[in-house]
Parts: C-alpha cells; structure tokens; sequence
C-alpha cells in the first residue's frame, strides 16, 4: 500500500546526522520492508525549541499551505494511511490529522507523548496540537513503558496502543566484538542532559581503579570545551575521536570492552542497541527509556558514580560475568530489536487498519 510518512521534528531526508534522523530512516525502511511504499509527505520542520507562541502560529500558518497542497496529492496518489513519527509539544504534527481526515485514511502515529502539563505554558499552542494529534489517531507505537503511561491514560476509546521495541536498521547482527579496545562513550556534545551524563562519566573514572580509567569518546558539539575540561584530569587515558561515520564508529564497537554512557533523561538512545548488537555490554543508569534498550540491571541512579564504578569494575575484572552480560546483550538485541521485528509488528497494524477503513 501507499504510505505518507512524515518527521515533524527532524525529516527523514535532512543533511545532519542525529539519533531523531536514524529512527526516522529506520521507520521508513521497516514499512518499505513490510512491503509498503513509504514515502516523505512534507518537509516541514515544525520544531519551535524557544517556547514563542508567535513562532507557533506561524509554523501552523505553514502548515495550513501544507495540508491544503497535500490532500490533492494524496488523493491522486491513493494514499492508504499517514504514518507520523515522533508527535510531542515542541514539534507536533501540525498536518497529519487534518489530511488523513480530509482523505478518509488511517492516521497512526509512532513515538507520540503527551505532555499536558505544558498546557497553558509558552508551548500552549504546540501542546494542545501534539495533544489533538494524539486524540486523532486510530493507533499509536509507543517504544517506552514511560510513554504507554500517559498514552494509556488519555486515550480515546477505540484507539490502539502498540509496543514498537527500539530497533535498528538491519536485519541481522554484525560480528561478535573482539573486546580488546576500552571503554567506549558515544554521544553529542550539548549543554543539559547530554553534559551532565559527561560528568557523571568523569565522577565515575576518578573512583575506578588506576589501569581502568581508558575511555575513547566519540561525539561533537557546542558544549565540546566543556566536557573536555572535565576530563582534564584523565587526559592521559581519555582519548576523544570527535564525530564519526559509520564506518569508523562501527570499528570502534568491534573492539570495545564495554559501553559507559548514563543516560541522563534519554528518551532511550539508539547507542546502546548498536553496542549491544556486537556483544558489548552496558553500563548505564536505571532510568526510564534507557532499562528499555539494555539487558540487564543497571545501577540505580541513587548509586551515583560509585554505583557505575562498581559495575564497570565488576565487568572489567570479572570474565565470566563479562561473557554473560556480552552473549546476553547480544540475544537480547536479536530477539526484538532489529527491522524485521519492527517491519512485521508495523504491517500487521497498518493491514488491520487499511481493511477496517475500506
């Protein structure tokens, strides 16, 4: 069947990287797998970061040019469901509800969250939208626990709530890491959350024993100054690699011992799927989003740097442990966190809801 698949926050087909734009494109290749045609209905980036309801109305005043040159298009090209990802108050889909009603078609929406505590707020006018966005879909994907809470909650009778695990955009698992590299870390380098996951890592290498402490980092961005000062002190054993492609991060997880990133508010981070798929097991905090995409206990977050130091020593020093966790990762990762997983899950709800609406 024909698909229009939109990206509110980040389109599939835009030039920078980032975890938003790799879901993005592994959605499209899932439904593009199940046998569909999944195309990009707009471009439209309705992502207002700043809190300016002026800023909303005129993203929604795009969107009303949008909806009004879509729904011709999808008539004409016989679209059989809009497909949205990632619905939320900052970049709601202001377009999706209104054409797919306009074409008498399935509106599914994948990775939606609500926020209703943003009504009233700067975000008002965004936030009543990712909630009407919400109420108007006959089915959402949730990828969390933490998001099938709210979802569950407010849902509209009649509306379907799918388990969508995380996955990655392949169809088998890449070979088995050697493990004979350090640990690895593999983010953007930005203000907020992102940096203070950087300095739980740095609070945690100074309680890790001496000879423990090797760490390459990849990741780029405008908090770079900051996060290599708080690993002067560890300058002789950290190494940073900047920005990588594929292929040059693909070689570092082949060869790391483990994966050390907290995960600081983390929706769930597509990172430790990838470390995981190459048998390298994680350290982590058990934090919402993030228990989702790791096998395994994580230290609490009540545990702080020590609670990491701990597992990250227990895994250095103890081979059988490490070889559990790594053949565990792995399976783990197998079994519900790769395309073909997510491309069978995706069709059977699209089919359920194509024939429901003919």
């Amino acid at each position: 069947m024909k698909l229009a698949f939109y990206a509110p926050l980040k389109p599939a087909d835009h030039p920078t990287p980032s975890g938003d734009r790799a879901v993005a494109r592994a959605l499209l290749s899932a439904l593009r797998d199940g046998g569909h045609q999944a195309n990009i209905a707009s471009d439209l980036r309705s992502f207002e970061p700043s809190g300016s309801p002026t800023a909303q109305r005129n993203l929604m005043t795009k969107a009303a040019s949008e909806i009004e040159r879509l729904i011709p298009i999808g008539k004409r090209q016989n679209w059989a469901a809009w497909v949205t990802y990632h619905n939320y108050y900052k970049a709601p889909d202001l377009i999706g509800p209104t054409v797919a009603a306009a074409l008498g078609i399935p509106y599914l929406l994948v990775e939606a969250t609500r926020a209703k505590k943003r009504l009233g707020g700067p975000w008002d006018v965004f936030a009543q939208a990712a909630e009407a966005a919400c109420d108007a879909a006959s089915a959402i994907f949730f990828v969390t626990e933490r998001d099938a809470q709210s979802l569950r909650r407010d849902a509209p009778d009649g509306q379907q709530l799918i388990h969508l695990h995380p996955f990655l955009d392949r169809s088998d698992l890449p070979e088995m890491s050697t493990h004979k590299g350090n640990m690895l870390s593999v983010a953007m380098m930005r203000q907020g959350d992102k940096l203070a996951s950087y300095k739980l890592i740095a609070e945690t290498l100074a309680k890790l024993p001496e000879g423990m402490q090797h760490i390459d980092i990849v990741g780029d961005g405008a908090a770079r100054a900051d996060v290599e000062n708080l690993f002067a002190p560890f300058a002789q054993t950290v190494t940073f690699h900047g920005a990588l492609d594929a292929a040059a991060l693909a070689t570092l997880y082949s060869q790391a011992k483990l994966l050390f990133w907290p995960g600081v508010n983390e929706a769930f981070g597509l990172t430790y799927l990838e470390a995981q798929a190459v048998g390298v097991p994680v350290v982590a905090q058990d934090r919402p989003g993030v228990c989702d995409v790791t096998f395994g206990p994580q230290p609490s977050i009540d545990a702080g740097p020590a609670g990491m130091a701990q597992a990250i020593t227990k895994l250095m020093q103890d081979p059988d442990h490490h070889h559990s966790q790594s053949t565990g990762a792995r399976a783990f990762v197998a079994q519900a966190h790769l395309r073909p997983s997510a491309a069978q899950t995706l069709h059977d709800i699209l089919t359920t809801l194509t024939r429901a609406a003919t």
